[in-house]
Order: structure tokens, then sequence, then C-alpha cells
């Protein structure tokens, strides 16, 4: 009998040990804790004082729409991916792509600021040009169709070239931006995250990236919402 009263006793240690850990494994709600409420970071949450922020920071230069074809050499940024945005906004304050002004912006920025910029870019929708003041040249079109199919600008690019992730949106990008970036990508001025776009341009001439810059910024399909 003794031998069963000592076995019952380590029994019941062990249950009762059991029960401790059970517990503690638990999650907070089961141990009737009250539980601490979600860290809110919804897109929408965080839209409000970026758009202000964006206002403050990026409107005099990129335009309060995100498109601002006073400004000779700036980017649309409106139509753009988040990706593709923290991106270069990352590339910039770590000094790897070189622009007084972009460094000056980004070079105090953390993460979270990055992130949060770049999501609210990804909310301006894409904004055309204004119209040509004169009529497209149709030959020029037509061979810059020809060498955006010739080097495969479409099959990264998209269709109608409207990107997506960390590839960027290029269709109605300002002619001189293209031309300036496809020119420092050629001769090794401009940065990537990869090596795919010097590789894509290192054997075209510059004066077929000028006609791959024109065709681009008057591409037909890319008008905004395709």
């Amino acid at each position: 009998m003794r031998v069963v009263r000592v076995s019952a006793r380590v029994i019941g240690r062990a249950a009762t040990a059991f029960a401790l850990v059970a517990l503690v494994a638990l999650p907070a709600t089961a141990q009737g804790t009250k539980p601490k409420p979600a860290a809110a970071a919804p897109a929408a949450a965080a839209a409000v004082p970026y758009a202000q922020r964006f206002a403050q920071v990026c409107a005099a230069c990129h335009g309060a729409n995100g498109r601002n074809d006073a400004m000779p050499g700036t980017p649309a940024l409106s139509g753009q991916h988040s990706f593709y945005a923290i991106t270069q906004l990352f590339l910039f304050r770590e000094g790897r792509r070189d622009n007084a002004a972009m460094t000056a912006v980004a070079k105090g920025m953390k993460d979270a600021e990055m992130q949060g910029f770049a999501d609210f870019i990804a909310t301006l929708p894409p904004v055309p040009p204004a119209a040509p003041a004169t009529p497209n040249d149709a030959a020029r079109m037509t061979k810059g169709q020809a060498l955006a199919q010739e080097h495969k600008c479409l099959f990264c690019h998209g269709a109608d070239l409207s990107g997506g992730q960390q590839v960027p949106r290029i269709a109605l990008q300002r002619e001189d931006y293209l031309q300036t970036t496809l020119r420092e990508f050629k001769s090794g001025k401009r940065p990537g995250y990869t090596m795919a776009m010097s590789a894509a341009v290192s054997q075209i001439s510059v004066e077929d990236l000028d006609t791959l810059a024109y065709y681009i910024a008057r591409f037909p399909a890319g008008t905004p919402g395709k």
C-alpha cells in the first residue's frame, strides 16, 4: 500500500506541473488575460500623413499628382510601383545613385519612412503628359516599336509597359528622363539592383536608345488605367 501512496503522490505532482506548463503555453485570451490590441498598420491609415509629407517634401519637384513636366529631368512618379519606389529611395540613401537633391532627401530616412513614401507613391494613378505640340514622327515610332520588341522591353516591363513590383512603369515616362536613364545604364553610371538593364542596353547604340526613349514616352497603349 505504501508504494501505491507514493505513486499517487508522484502522479499528482506531475499532473500539477503539466497543468502549469499548459497554462503558460495557452494564449493570453485562454488564460483570462485581456489581449493587447493589434498594431494598426494598414496602408490607408498611413496614407494621410505620407500624403502630407509627399506634398511637403516631393511635390515641388515631382508635382502634387506625381508628374511635373515643367522641371527638366525629373521623372514622373505617378503610377509607379511601391517596391520599385522604395528600392530607388534605398539606392539614394546608401549613396549608390548619384543625385544631390534626392540623396539629401533620402539620407536621413528610416526604413519605415521609405516604405511609407513608396506606398503613397503607389496610390498615385498614372498621369499622361500634355498633348504634344506636333504629331508623333510615324517613322520613329515604328522603329521604336521594333527596337522594343527586339530588345525584349515588353518581356520585362509588360505588354503595356506598365511594369510591376520591382520593374518600373515606363509607359509615358518623360522622354528626357528616359533618354538620360538609358544612356546611363549603357555607360555604367546608373546602378541597378541587378545587371539586367545594363546587359539589355549594352549592345544598343545611343541613337537607338534615344529612339526607344521617344517611343516609350509616347507609347500608344500606355494610357492610364491600362
